[in-house]
């Protein structure tokens, strides 16, 4: 496959994942989570608040301070797929780092893999829209992750961003991702590149460290936080709406986020083995921080406001801010201040369950299949118009923080 850009990334559904500070006395940030229950069985214990990435972070960190950034990233720019030989050119330590980083876990289940493919394929159109309205939407009431999005490069420019957070949604649902031919491996190391450089950037920026409870940000608690906002949160939403599941197929899935997570730096002693585990420490670590933030506020009303470019925001604005509603509640619009929507509000709760019911063949509609696969092309389509102009995505370390 050649180069991926922002035009086909919805096709399967792109995950939009994009966050004021919180009291660190309080006892829901207690870090009582077993490592038993994680993919690896056992580990430190260690909080992960204090733990970040440090094999990535002093990476990045040479070159930013080599002054080396830009040349860096023409040269990644030309590595694409899995397989792909690194660039010649590439500094000695980047090199060793990217070559040790690009290699799958020994716990890899490519058969899992294979399987999970086929369920981002069944479940194309949940997955769209809930990796956008409940995974892309709750990441502006995750208030770190608002905050570091915000103040970072990529805040100046956020619909651009998503593209790129996009992309690693596309990657995951395609069936080579994790293979050979790929490209989702290359998305992870470059993420995680750029994670480390966002920690080694935002300490400097006086608008982030104004108020903030972290010395350094993305450590992997918060990496954690953003991983249940994806996987966790799609499947609680699936099982909520009543969306049959085989029991194969949501392992795989699982197994699927658990080696994303993995390349991504998260360390294996925190990535949970199982959807008990998950839900468990989701319960730690992701629902007791929620809540509203001026820079979460902020990057809402860009992601609301994004269909502008389509109709002016006379109806998009309206749907996604009822979806909102709908998928994540009141509580959250109300953070974020999105109005009720005397028109979409009820109908999305009128119309959602037999739109389930009858995509899986518990109310006989004739040619529902067809008629449903075009509906899903639709909105894929649609959302496509103003995520970019067919450019190219490239994602790159950030050499600087959001421009003042």
């Amino acid at each position: 496959m050649g180069e991926i850009n922002r035009r086909h990334i919805l096709r399967t559904g792109g995950a939009l994942g994009a966050l004021g500070a919180v009291s660190l006395a309080s006892p829901a940030y207690a870090w009582t989570w077993s490592p038993t229950g994680s993919v690896a069985a056992g580990g430190s214990g260690a909080d992960p608040r204090y733990v970040w990435d440090p094999e990535a972070d002093p990476v990045s960190a040479a070159v930013l301070d080599s002054g080396d950034v830009a040349h860096v990233n023409e040269l990644l720019r030309t590595w694409t797929r899995n397989d792909q030989p690194l660039p010649a050119g590439l500094p000695a330590y980047l090199r060793d780092f990217m070559e040790s980083a690009r290699r799958l876990p020994s716990w890899t289940d490519q058969g899992k893999l294979a399987k999970a493919f086929d369920f981002n394929k069944k479940r194309g159109i949940y997955l769209g829209v809930l990796y956008g309205f409940a995974s892309g939407m709750i990441s502006t009431v995750i208030p770190h992750e608002a905050r570091a999005v915000y103040h970072s490069k990529g805040g100046a420019n956020l619909k651009d961003r998503i593209s790129k957070t996009a992309k690693l949604g596309y990657d995951m649902t395609q069936r080579n991702g994790f293979q050979p031919d790929g490209q989702l491996i290359v998305t992870c190391v470059k993420t995680r590149l750029v994670h480390a450089a966002v920690r080694h950037l935002l300490p400097r920026s006086p608008e982030w460290t104004t108020g903030s409870d972290q010395e350094i940000p993305i450590s992997q608690r918060d990496l954690l936080v953003t991983w249940h906002s994806l996987p966790t949160t799609v499947m609680q939403k699936l099982t909520a709406w009543g969306v049959p599941v085989a029991a194969d197929e949501s392992a795989a899935f699982l197994h699927s986020w658990q080696l994303c997570g993995h390349m991504l730096g998260i360390q294996d002693e925190y990535l949970p083995a199982s959807w008990a585990e998950a839900d468990s420490q989701a319960k730690q670590v992701l629902d007791p921080i929620l809540g509203p933030t001026p820079e979460g506020k902020n990057l809402a009303d860009i992601l609301l406001n994004l269909g502008a470019t389509i109709d002016g925001g006379i109806l998009t604005t309206h749907i996604l801010g009822a979806l909102t509603r709908f998928i994540l509640g009141d509580q959250i619009a109300g953070w974020l201040a999105i109005p009720r929507e005397p028109v979409w509000d009820p109908l999305l709760k009128t119309a959602w369950p037999p739109f389930i019911a009858v995509r899986e063949g518990l109310l006989p509609f004739p040619l529902a299949p067809a008629a449903y696969w075009t509906l899903e092309e639709i909105i894929r389509q649609i959302a496509l118009l103003f995520l970019s102009e067919g450019q190219t995505i490239s994602i790159e370390i950030p050499d600087t923080n959001r421009p003042a």
